[in-house]
């Protein structure tokens, strides 16, 4: 049943577990790639290059904005982000799913583009609990925190343009939540390869009677 890959975007504030939950899922599903996006910001301690983000510099991340490179990209707390179109294109025309790990601002882009794409929002269960993580991963100093989490309050709003909505209080039930919307997408009736049951089924049926 040859199909196209279905692209599964995921957006959440900083600091919810977005990443993680995409990472893990995609470590955990057949058939399922994380996209790697390209970015501005500076690596992470334990960050690598190709591994977490294409790291670039601003002229280099400009010159593929310039060529078209980017089927979307987005400035975010200052750093810019963008996802591949020739990356993105060939995994699904191989009929490989995608989960991506974008911002607002990235995936009402990418759902202008990609209607039939799965949307995804995650939450955590408050605001204090956003804060406490973002203060316990000690990779932000206090201005940065305050702007993640004001720039938080302001994407929060765009949530209903999702068509899923998953709320990280418990980790290991994120993740299931996670799979079991990946798990269902693959199932629906619409990502059926009509001819393959017709030819399967339908025809040797129809000699028979």
């Amino acid at each position: 049943m040859t199909k196209k890959g279905i692209i599964f975007v995921v957006s959440a504030p900083s600091g919810a577990g977005k990443t993680s939950l995409c990472r893990d899922t995609a470590n955990r599903l057949p058939n399922l790639h994380y996209s790697i996006s390209y970015t501005t910001r500076p690596p992470r301690p334990g960050e690598g290059q190709g591994k977490d983000y294409f790291f670039v510099d601003n002229d280099t991340f400009q010159s593929r904005i310039d060529s078209g490179d980017f089927i979307e990209w987005a400035e975010v707390h200052g750093n810019l982000y963008g996802t591949s179109r020739e990356l993105l294109t060939h995994w699904v025309e191989q009929g490989i799913d995608v989960i991506l790990d974008v911002d607002a601002q990235g995936a009402m882009s990418l759902k202008k583009r990609f209607d039939e794409g799965v949307y995804l929002y995650i939450l955590p269960p408050s605001f204090e609990v956003l804060r406490q993580r973002l203060v316990d991963r000690k990779t932000d100093i206090p201005e940065e925190i305050t702007r993640r989490l004001q720039k938080a309050r302001e994407e929060i709003w765009s949530y209903r343009q999702y068509y899923y909505l998953i709320v990280n209080d418990d980790y290991n039930k994120a993740l299931l939540e996670l799979e079991a919307i990946v798990t269902a997408e693959r199932i629906k009736m619409k990502q059926m390869n009509f001819s393959w049951i017709e030819e399967t089924f339908i025809k040797p049926l129809a000699k028979e009677t």
